[in-house]
């Protein structure tokens, strides 16, 4: 749906987006990460025509860009983070404004505002002025306009920001029942909604994109080693004890005491060793039940930081 090639966009001496590649599959939801100046904005605003590469290449369901602007414009709902809404218009009339812009004929006009108002639970906004929303229905606001004209791809950058945690469950819900029906791509820096929403995530840093995969295979390949999060009813040393003895266990963490009788412990293997079985196995023989164990990947937050400070080290 989405092919990136080669995309160059140079300011002066500097590079905003240095020679980047990445295709976005039909149906997929990517998230799209990267500290402040990494490069994220000037790509999406290259993908949606708004500013033009220095170089390469950019295809919108396999029309480039540059070939027909226009068309590959109505494949598109964009959603900047300050979205463009007008705050002396009701709902309703902003989206009739955002119809004809987009040039949906006019029989459809209705329908479409209906359907866009229903997707992003606004219809009973519809004659309220935008300037006296809270900023969780501004937000729907901006989503509904993206939706005008039922384009295949959005491109939402920094949907949540501003909101307050219950906002962010409901864009983070409702964005998530989007990727049903459309590609999106998600810039954002809220990590935990990027992996709650997400299938894939890209991170950019200094122009360049760092790493391109799920969370878990990042996960794998950066930590190089399986880790366990494990809670067992026996006192600390004879449960390190016990771990210790298992082979292939590299390291014993203690954690605490979680509930009371009970033991908590990060275990550390190589990554691919599964010492599941023997954990388990090992602690019926001595008596001590098993009452929690399951894997501990890195999370969105460690993935993000150690590949931008590997990048900013020059590794």
């Amino acid at each position: 749906m989405i092919e990136v090639k080669n995309l160059t966009k140079i300011y002066g001496q500097h590079h905003a987006v240095d020679d980047i590649s990445f295709t976005v599959e039909d149906g997929e939801v990517l998230g799209f990460l990267g500290p402040n100046g990494a490069g994220k904005t000037t790509t999406m605003n290259i993908l949606t025509g708004y500013l033009s590469a220095t170089s390469g290449q950019a295809m919108i369901d396999g029309v480039d860009i540059l070939d027909d602007p226009e068309g590959v414009k109505k494949k598109i709902g964009y959603l900047p983070e300050f979205p463009p809404i007008y705050m002396d218009m009701t709902v309703g009339e902003y989206l009739d404004t955002v119809t004809k812009l987009k040039k949906v004929k006019e029989i459809k006009r209705k329908e479409m505002i209906q359907s866009v108002m229903e997707v992003t639970r606004i219809a009973d906004m519809k004659d309220r002025l935008i300037a006296n929303l809270s900023k969780g229905y501004k937000q729907r606001v901006g989503l509904a306009q993206a939706l005008v004209g039922d384009p295949k791809i959005l491109i939402l950058d920094e949907p949540t920001v501003g909101l307050d945690p219950k906002q962010i469950i409901e864009i983070r819900n409702l964005i998530k029942g989007l990727g049903k029906k459309h590609t999106i791509i998600l810039s954002s820096h809220v990590l935990s909604e990027v992996s709650a929403v997400c299938e894939r995530v890209l991170i950019m840093n200094k122009g360049k994109i760092v790493a391109s995969d799920t969370p878990e295979n990042l996960s794998k390949q950066l930590q190089g080693a399986n880790r366990l999060q494990i809670r067992v009813a026996a006192p600390e040393k004879q449960a390190v004890r016990l771990l210790k003895d298992i082979k292939g266990i590299q390291s014993v963490q203690f954690q605490g005491e979680r509930e009371e009788g009970t033991s908590d412990f990060v275990v550390e293997t190589a990554a691919d060793l599964d010492v599941r079985k023997t954990v388990f196995n090992g602690m019926a023989r001595s008596g001590y039940p098993l009452l929690m164990m399951r894997p501990l990947d890195m999370s969105l937050e460690e993935i993000f930081l150690k590949l931008t400070h590997l990048d900013k080290e020059g590794k």
